[in-house]
């Protein structure tokens, strides 16, 4: 008796809620406001509870009919309620203006902390590798991601991605990606260190090959190492030596 008392209470509302959307129709428009973001904000059938949201230029669709109360809500803008009027119907160019809502900071305040990072956080082990963004891919695409009991291999499960990738040629083309990487963070820490004119003045190097002779120093594995301890004065030194070299190259070229 309670489960057909349950179907029929079921039907009587599914019913009600079939009839209460035929009554309704597909109602267009469009918010204005004087901002140009419009995008994700609630337009709310207060009658029906229908809710949905604007698209990048403000328009937006929702069943309702005359009477009904649309709601338009967000936190940037000010709530405004709405009743549709039979005409608004037949208007192709229903619009609502909104009117922001402006935020107003009555004190900054800008702190300091030096000391504070992921590692002394506790978010990551202290002392861990930094991966770059080159470096987590090449990571990812030759992990083993086993699954397996006890932190062991037994009765686990292989990945067969890095396989894959290593026959597709994508491992190789990610190992060239963190080369390359590397190469223009060396680059960068060099034209940093040293100004153009210190090539051109004091290593002679002339200015139609400087970019050139930079790209030569970084190739030079024991250079790339002193660059990287900032030392300024062994980069130098070791630096004058690599143009020397530079400059006999160019000179054997120009033969």
């Amino acid at each position: 008796m309670f489960q057909k008392i349950t179907c029929f209470l079921i039907v009587m509302v599914g019913q009600a809620c079939l009839s209460q959307s035929q009554d309704r129709s597909v109602f267009n428009g469009k918010l204005v406001s004087n901002t140009s973001d419009l995008e994700g904000i609630y337009v709310i059938n207060a009658q029906t509870e229908e809710t949905v949201t604007t698209d990048p230029t403000g328009s937006f669709s929702i069943l309702a009919k005359a009477d009904d109360v649309l709601v338009f809500s967000s936190i940037s803008v000010k709530e405004k309620r709405v009743m549709l009027k039979p005409e608004d119907f037949s208007n192709i160019n229903f619009t609502v203006k909104l009117t922001m809502v402006m935020h107003e900071l009555q004190e900054v305040v800008i702190k300091r902390y030096d000391n504070i990072n992921a590692e002394s956080l506790g978010i990551i082990p202290e002392g861990q590798k930094k991966y770059t963004a080159a470096e987590r891919k090449l990571k990812t695409a030759t992990a083993l991601n086993a699954t397996a009991n006890g932190g062991t291999m037994a009765g686990g499960s292989v990945s067969a991605d890095p396989l894959l990738n290593f026959f597709s040629g994508r491992t190789a083309m990610l190992k060239k990606e963190v080369a390359v990487e590397k190469k223009e963070f060396f680059m960068r820490l060099l034209e940093n260190m040293f100004s153009l004119e210190h090539f051109i003045d004091r290593l002679k190097i002339p200015a139609e090959y400087v970019k050139g002779f930079e790209y030569y120093a970084v190739e030079n594995e024991k250079f790339t190492v002193i660059l990287n301890s900032k030392n300024k004065t062994s980069t130098e030194f070791l630096l004058g030596e690599l143009a020397t070299k530079y400059k006999e190259i160019i000179a054997s070229e120009n033969k």
